[in-house]
């Protein structure tokens, strides 16, 4: 087909600072000019710092896996999801966040895969079963999906349980009223200062705390008495720092419960959203994997081998569609980038949606091609110019997991549905918490 996956309008190349800041805040994707698609490197300016963008694989390398600790994650950006996620994994660095995945990282071993897989081909089902044919918003169907599967995996319940439910539903007012970044992300501010966030930001993000705690309270109470499931809570609740000893507190559990559910959910209905709409677009590609689908004849973890041609599309998907937009780091040291001096302090962004349509580096960048990754450029980009989840050592610690809950929710619908493009319903990516459609995704679901 001729057309093209959509992308956000880019701005033109010179606007004003505050024209930016107020685009910024609205849309990250469309605050970006065109040239970010081909250039190396950029630099961003305003009266308190510099920020530059990096595209160059080498330098890339350097950042994110050479010398990760020289450039730690951004307080700056983290500021806005603060009041939900306050001291988890996602936002910490140093010593806190190193002690944190040797007490996460276990638990997502892949071991742990094939246990967790019971529950995650439960709400595959589960999602199956609730599938209505007619003109349908996806990014609801995934979300509750995706909802699903964290809730099943990580304590033991459907989305239908009570508390499941209210956090699901808090969380989407969250997700709506949360810009992805917060005043704090321009403006030297000290620690003491209000951060100015939304008065709605602040009672979900306190409303959704709240409902976890209940959760994380009721899962120590079972492992006291002997009576918890062997899940996800359970594996991270009980497992002790191999070098301190210590386990995490009841605080500290909510805080990583708020980001395995951001994470585990808001990327993962993210991803499968935008494929279900890129197979819409491609229908050809769909018959194939339903066919491919077939194989899916039992709760079978080894059937997972099968769905290659899922997994191609799944990635093909996340790297059209990231859902993690740009990650930034801060330079704890003067460097010298390409020739160009980096201050200490700069904001180092490394924007995985530039990246994975970079016109240097892939054949057919904007283009639907799930083949690619056989392809000699394809498998060089793959190393290089490939990081849905980043890499180094804060590659996502459910990376894996993903990978295997994409595939297996893509194969399981298309094994029963076909789903068709709606016409006058272009989607426009847009970045919240995540990239999703300004509009929502609408498609028309059939029964095969």
């Amino acid at each position: 087909m001729s057309n093209l996956p959509p992308k956000p309008p880019a701005r033109p190349e010179k606007v004003s600072l505050w024209r930016y800041v107020k685009l910024f805040r609205e849309d990250i994707l469309s605050a970006q000019p065109a040239k970010l698609y081909r250039a190396w490197m950029a630099e961003f300016r305003t009266p308190f710092f510099r920020s530059y963008m990096v595209n160059d694989p080498g330098l890339l390398n350097v950042v994110l896996k050479e010398r990760p600790d020289d450039f730690p994650k951004s307080a700056r950006v983290g500021e806005g999801l603060r009041p939900l996620l306050g001291q988890s994994v996602f936002l910490t660095n140093g010593e806190t966040w190193k002690r944190q995945r040797r007490i996460i990282d276990p638990a997502f071993e892949g071991g742990r895969l094939r246990d967790t897989f019971p529950a995650m081909w439960e709400a595959a089902e589960a999602a199956v079963s609730r599938l209505e044919e007619g003109e349908t918003e996806i990014e609801e169907v995934t979300s509750h999906a995706a909802a699903d599967v964290i809730f099943r995996t990580l304590f033991s319940i459907p989305i239908e349980h009570e508390l499941a439910s209210e956090v699901f539903s808090e969380f989407r007012d969250y997700q709506r009223s949360q810009p992805i970044v917060n005043v704090a992300a321009f403006l030297p501010m000290p620690s003491w200062m209000p951060r100015f966030f939304r008065r709605r930001t602040r009672e979900t993000a306190r409303s959704i705390r709240g409902l976890i705690s209940r959760l994380t309270k009721a899962r120590a109470s079972a492992i006291a008495q002997g009576t918890a499931p062997d899940d996800l809570a359970t594996k991270i609740m009980t497992t002790a720092d191999p070098e301190t000893g210590e386990r995490f507190s009841s605080e500290e559990m909510v805080d990583q419960v708020a980001i395995f559910f951001l994470a585990g959910h808001e990327t993962s209905a993210s991803a499968l959203a935008w494929t279900l709409y890129l197979l819409a677009l491609y229908p050809e590609w769909q018959d194939r994997l339903a066919e491919e689908a077939q194989a899916l004849k039992s709760c079978d973890f080894a059937l997972m081998s099968k769905l290659k041609l899922s997994r191609d599309v799944f990635r093909e998907g996340l790297r059209l569609y990231p859902p993690v937009p740009m990650m930034v780091r801060e330079a704890t040291c003067p460097e010298s980038f390409r020739k160009r001096d980096v201050a200490k302090g700069s904001q180092i962004v490394i924007s995985p949606w530039h990246l994975h349509r970079h016109e240097r580096l892939w054949d057919n960048p904007d283009g639907f091609d799930p083949t690619r990754w056989h392809s000699e450029n394809g498998r060089k980009c793959a190393r290089e110019a490939y990081m849905p989840f980043s890499t180094g050592p804060r590659v996502c610690t459910g990376a894996g997991f993903a990978m295997v809950e994409g595939p297996l929710l893509l194969s399981m619908l298309l094994k029963t549905f076909e789903f068709e493009l709606i016409e006058g319903r272009v989607p426009q990516p847009v970045a919240h918490l995540t990239v999703r459609a300004k509009d929502g995704i609408w498609l028309k679901v059939r029964k095969r």
